[in-house]
């Protein structure tokens, strides 16, 4: 245990001091992005915030219609969902790693009947929740390899996702049970987590709410397109769409592996390098960078502060949600 944390440290601080040294001999020049960032329309910015707030409500949505499939009656209430999601955003901007996938289940359990295999069953509904978000990304990624300028690195990256991807939710329909199928009885204690975990990702199988579910999952991912796209009009970038969908596919691309909290620093550079090929400037396009991660995480801070609150959680708290786990399987 001890020397799998080491390892991980080692591997966070060398990627932090790899990245560090980039921005610093071959970054941008500051000077230009402090300009930029000080020209910068806040009423557009604030209006991409609120674009986003409402992308991050759809995609709660999504979350609770994938959970009432994936747990019996009694459901969550709306509201304890959105707490859970909120949080689980906030954990996973403040924390390294997929903390928050944990923590919003952590909170959500607290508002629910305890029932043997709500765990598993809860964390089988948020591996759902994402692999719904494949299909309206991988719309985003054949569109981006068709009609966008993107450099030749970026296009190698947008197909391996795009193929991971395919084989995730494949794997993931194929693995799919309904919950009232009742197979986890009778199992031993460890194939009943299994099959618990496959029920949580039993809305793939039916396709009412399988569609809608996805329905509400890419109406979000439209909604983060247009914040991604009139966040650029914040820098007087009059860019085509195409141009923002780029910048959403890459930056998506550069949080797959959240090494350290936002991947600051990776994240800018993601964004920047394929704007390039629109013309604009790389100091331009960093500080873009660094007000579109701004845009993107102040609704998840706000909203998981809030929630944060409201569950009275602190944020030491969020660290020990995974702890009882195990126990509470």
């Amino acid at each position: 245990m001890i020397g799998s944390r080491l390892a991980r440290a080692m591997l966070v601080l060398g990627a932090a001091a790899a990245v560090a040294a980039l921005l610093i001999f071959r970054g941008p020049k500051w000077g230009q992005v402090g300009h930029a960032l000080a020209q910068m329309s806040w009423w557009w910015a604030l209006g991409a915030v609120g674009i986003n707030l409402a992308s991050a409500l759809v995609r709660g949505l999504a979350w609770r219609t994938v959970v009432v499939q994936a747990v019996p009656e009694p459901h969550p209430r709306l509201i304890d969902v959105f707490s859970a999601f909120f949080v689980g955003i906030f954990a996973n901007g403040v924390l390294p790693g997929r903390v928050g996938e944990v923590a919003r289940v952590g909170v959500l359990v607290r508002h629910m009947e305890r029932r043997k295999g709500l765990w598993p069953a809860l964390l089988g509904s948020v591996v759902a929740h994402r692999l719904l978000e494949v299909f309206p990304a991988i719309g985003l990624i054949l569109w981006v390899l068709a009609a966008a300028k993107i450099p030749t690195w970026a296009r190698t990256s947008l197909w391996a996702v795009l193929a991971v991807g395919t084989a995730l939710v494949v794997a993931g329909v194929a693995l799919a049970t309904r919950h009232e199928s009742g197979r986890a009885e009778g199992r031993s204690r460890v194939r009943g987590i299994v099959e618990r975990a496959r029920e949580g990702l039993g809305v793939l199988r039916r396709p009412g709410p399988a569609l809608l579910a996805a329905g509400l999952q890419t109406a979000a991912w439209g909604l983060q397109l247009g914040a991604v796209w009139v966040a650029l009009f914040a820098f007087d970038l009059h860019e085509p769409v195409v141009a923002a969908a780029a910048v959403l596919a890459l930056m998506n691309v550069a949080l797959i592996l959240p090494l350290w909290p936002g991947n600051v620093g990776l994240q800018q550079a993601a964004i920047a390098l394929p704007l390039v090929a629109y013309h604009v400037a790389y100091a331009r396009g960093f500080a873009y960078g660094i007000a579109l991660q701004a845009i993107e995480s102040s609704v998840g801070y706000v909203g998981g502060i809030a929630f944060l609150a409201r569950e009275g959680i602190s944020l030491g708290g969020l660290r020990r949600l995974g702890a009882g786990a195990a126990d509470s399987i």
